[in-house]
């Protein structure tokens, strides 16, 4: 049996090219991983320490009441993110498939925000819902002296402003990402729409939709990625306040990390927050690999 001398050749440069990618899993991702998730189980404060003390760690973060609060407020602002997100997004996506006048310029400008700096653009956010010279201000000088709108001094109200600007933030993303899904459905599914009387809205719901499952799936995984991590929208705006009112689980981590000197709880915090991702990312990947092993097997 004679080797291919130049297949051998092109097979190794290939599996080199693909070394550096590996390393940095290994190294960078996975071992980062198991670092912290040894940390997590060891009584370190400053300096990492080799004395084991269980679940401790895990036990003090719940019973952490800023923990807790940051727990609370990352699932209000996921929900409110998520669906805002989805919600308009799409409806972006539909309004630029109808093929509308100047279809470059709505998308460049409905992207434009994610393509930006939230460490920028949060402080600008940040002025706008000022109570004393923002939108409030700017609405009382118009003559209506009643108006109030101090979401971001109120700790009630506080995570509904991180979410109304990283929502104007991320709805072009999806926009884009839905819009490919779009553009892939067959005219001629549109026309048979037409013929037998369907309204619009329900060939959205009832057929659309369903046929571009994939890309929603996408984006929706994308969304709750950034939901877990979100930090510099809230560093920008409110930096965990008023108080801890909108304090997020990312941020809690940083600040025992670097401010506290605990990294043990901070690596339990981290932990905790990678099995979330996983616990909720995990049925999308396995339905969207079992429907690919369908497809393959017709």
């Amino acid at each position: 049996m004679k080797i291919n001398s130049k297949a051998v050749l092109r097979n190794l440069v290939s599996w080199a090219a693909l070394l550096p990618m590996a390393a940095t899993v290994i190294i960078a991702y996975l071992g980062t991983v198991l670092w912290s998730l040894k940390i997590s189980f060891t009584n370190s404060r400053t300096f990492p320490s080799d004395e084991l003390v269980g679940f401790a760690q895990y036990e003090r973060l719940f019973n952490n009441d800023r923990w807790m609060l940051s727990l609370q407020n990352l699932a209000v602002y996921g929900v409110l993110f998520i669906a805002a997100c989805m919600v308009i997004g799409f409806l972006l996506a539909v309004f630029i498939d109808q093929k509308v006048i100047g279809e470059g310029l709505f998308r460049t400008v409905f992207l434009y925000p994610y393509a930006m700096s939230f460490v920028a653009t949060g402080l600008v956010w940040q002025w706008l819902l000022n109570p004393g010279n923002g939108l409030q201000q700017a609405v009382r000088q118009m003559g209506f002296e009643n108006f109030t709108f101090d979401w971001i001094i109120d700790q009630d109200m506080v995570i509904y402003t991180i979410v109304i600007a990283t929502v104007w933030q991320a709805s072009g993303l999806v926009m884009a990402l839905l819009l490919a899904g779009l553009r892939g459905i067959d005219e001629e599914i549109w026309k048979a729409a037409r013929l037998d009387g369907i309204p619009t809205w329900r060939v959205y719901v009832s057929i659309v939709l369903p046929m571009i499952g994939p890309s929603v799936a996408t984006v929706f995984i994308l969304l709750l990625t950034a939901v877990v991590k979100v930090f510099d929208s809230v560093i920008a705006m409110t930096q965990g306040g008023p108080g801890t009112a909108s304090e997020v689980p990312a941020k809690f981590i940083m600040d025992h990390l670097f401010g506290r000197a605990n990294i043990a709880l901070a690596s339990a915090g981290s932990i905790v927050l990678l099995l979330t991702v996983l616990a909720l990312v995990a049925p999308f990947m396995y339905a969207r690999a079992r429907a690919d092993r369908k497809e393959a097997s017709k």
